[in-house]
């Protein structure tokens, strides 16, 4: 896989997050309102100082006005894009590659859902047919199969297994008990989430992320330019993004321990970036974790384990808010919440104060303070064997 990449071509000056929740006082045009607001404020400007803007949102609006009319743009060209769970880090994406062309000076990238009101659970709106090779179960019954898959290849024990997805939960509702934005902020003792009732496979209820309603929004400019706004920019790394074949589904050699998708924007984001060693280098990564086995996995397809040990390493507390490596500081979407088209500016959202040094102490990543200075994003969309995935890292430092 060939990508140039812009790194260190642009930046991000301001940044802006709602609640994450249930907003039923809120509608789509208040969340765009409330998280424009925030990032413009963060960033000392105006909106009208903003030339162009990208949109994200799965299913709560279509078309650019969906943003233009809350925010009573002045004529200014609005991009609405969608690519299931990635769709705010799509948005981002496309607005970083705006400002690097040289096309404009200043944007705006904004994410947001309201799907409390949907009565769905998750993806909302209707899909056309297909040709049958899709997999016909619901969400957390796809990811279920990773489970019996893992154990089987490692020969570890389900019961084992039960354990380290019940600490992964664990972790998330924690470092969310301490997030003021986060959909839940309660801590929850291994024993509730270990006995929650069964959703599919050995996935329980606290197995499976939240749903909500929140957006966020992020100011991007060209990287020479960062320090007129800000003494504390975040240089954009890496961008990667890509679409599978989403072969997995009828292949009988897709196995259900990896996402193929997650290995390739990975190793391409790592080129751009010039990381060789994820584990050592990175200091915080807010990872997909829609489901508790979706992250251990993804520990090993990002490369911050070694292929069958991710789960040791879960167990070892690696991890943790103090570990070697945090992973989902703020909650994840396990305890922050997950409305799907502002989840991945979300994630850049506590990149942001944590590399900053703007998060509260309690849930300060100690690895920034041992000298790290990137932070990776990342998302995916679909199922296994059939998804889209996205890598972002920035840093706090050019260079």
């Amino acid at each position: 896989m060939a990508s140039n990449g812009i790194r260190d071509r642009v930046a991000i000056i301001g940044m802006g997050c709602t609640p994450f929740g249930e907003h039923w006082d809120k509608g789509v045009d208040d969340l765009c309102v409330d998280s424009a607001n925030l990032a413009v404020s963060s960033a000392g400007i105006e909106i009208d100082d903003v030339d162009a803007f990208w949109l994200g949102t799965a299913s709560s609006g279509i078309s650019g006005l969906t943003l233009s009319k809350p925010l009573k743009l002045d004529y200014k060209p609005v991009t609405r894009v969608e690519n299931f769970c990635a769709t705010g880090s799509e948005a981002f994406r496309n607005a970083c590659y705006a400002v690097a062309s040289g096309a404009y000076d200043m944007v705006m990238s904004l994410g947001v859902e309201k799907l409390k009101d949907s009565g769905y659970s998750g993806l909302t709106g209707s899909f056309p047919p297909d040709d049958g090779s899709d997999i016909p179960l619901a969400p957390p019954a796809a990811f279920a199969l990773l489970a019996p898959a893992y154990a089987d290849r490692y020969g570890v024990d389900q019961s084992e297994l039960k354990e380290v997805f019940t600490r992964i939960a664990w972790k998330n509702h924690h470092n969310g008990s301490l997030n003021p934005l986060a959909q839940y902020r309660k801590e929850v003792s291994k024993e509730t989430i270990a006995c929650s009732p069964l959703v599919a496979g050995a996935l329980g209820i606290f197995d499976c992320s939240g749903v909500a309603d929140g957006s966020a929004a992020a100011i991007i400019v060209r990287a020479e330019d960062a320090h007129r706004y800000t003494e504390k920019p975040l240089y954009v790394k890496a961008l990667s993004f890509v679409a599978g074949p989403a072969t997995g589904t009828m292949d009988p050699e897709y196995g259900y321990i990896s996402f193929p998708e997650v290995v390739r924007t990975a190793a391409d984001a790592y080129s751009q970036a010039g990381v060789t060693d994820p584990r050592a280098e990175i200091a915080m990564a807010e990872v997909h974790d829609c489901f508790t086995p979706t992250e251990m996995i993804l520990m090993e397809d990002l490369g911050f384990s070694e292929r069958g040990q991710a789960w040791k390493d879960c167990l070892a507390g690696a991890f943790d808010l103090d570990g070697e490596l945090a992973v989902n500081p703020d909650g994840g979407l396990k305890s922050f919440g997950h409305p799907v088209g502002a989840s991945g500016l979300r994630m850049l959202y506590e990149c942001w104060l944590q590399l900053r040094g703007e998060a509260p102490d309690a849930r300060r990543v100690q690895a920034i303070d041992r000298g790290r200075k990137l932070g990776l994003t990342h998302n995916l969309g679909g199922w296994p064997g059939a998804c889209v995935s996205f890598v972002a890292l920035v840093g706090n430092e050019l260079g």
